[in-house]
């Protein structure tokens, strides 16, 4: 296997950043590097997402419905929008 070196300018904080998280992870920051450029050309997109943490609003909001589907309290199936209009109505 051929093997080339590839040099990427970017602030050495960045690049503190990514070690950082890579160690955390297992990994080193080449593995990270191959495995986001091996993903690129398999997939031929570049994917860039960033983690969403959940409010608090909607933490709480999750816990009331999971309590309510575990108390059994939840809304009955219905035939038709109109009859899901029509249990609202109640």
């Amino acid at each position: 296997m051929n093997v080339t070196s590839i040099h990427v300018k970017i602030d050495s904080e960045t690049k503190d950043q990514a070690q950082k998280t890579a160690k955390e992870l297992g990994l080193s920051l080449s593995a990270v590097m191959k495995a986001l450029l091996k993903q690129f050309i398999r997939t031929q997109r570049l994917s860039v997402g960033v983690g969403e943490e959940p409010s608090a609003f909607m933490i709480e909001a999750l816990k009331k419905s999971d309590k309510e589907y575990k108390d059994d309290n939840t809304s009955p199936s219905f035939a038709s929008a109109e009859d899901s209009f029509k249990w609202l109505d109640e």
